[in-house]
């Protein structure tokens, strides 16, 4: 009787210290001082994003957030609504303080230059 009332008190606490985990994870804001790239691992413009990335910028701090984890599908629509984008979300997402760039071409990358300006100092 003892082990199964034992057990039972160590199912409940691990069951509210992953509850407790699961809430730090979604009650995560976007930082305006922070760059985001809100990326699908199915997206061949994401891809094309990150290489651009990796090729230019290898050292630029920024937050890579998969839209197919909460976390990254959560903040990626605290995002859109910061920016009034509705339901036309897509990705490659940047949200940059108060600039974003959704989706990559060359238009995308000139746009990208002078919007990183700010980030590259820090």
């Amino acid at each position: 009787m003892k082990k199964i009332l034992l057990s039972l008190i160590c199912m409940i606490s691990l069951l509210g210290a992953c509850q407790e985990h699961q809430s730090s994870i979604t009650s995560k804001e976007l930082s305006n001082n922070q760059i985001y790239l809100f990326y699908s691992n199915s997206c061949p413009h994401c891809h094309d994003a990150i290489a651009y990335l990796n090729k230019n910028y290898p050292d630029l701090k920024l937050n890579m957030e998969n839209v197919s984890t909460q976390q990254g599908y959560e903040l990626l629509f605290k995002c859109a609504e910061k920016f009034n984008l509705g339901n036309r979300i897509g990705t490659p997402l940047f949200c940059m303080g108060d600039k974003y760039i959704m989706g990559w071409s060359d238009n995308n990358a000139a746009q990208f230059e002078e919007y990183v300006k700010p980030y590259l100092n820090k």
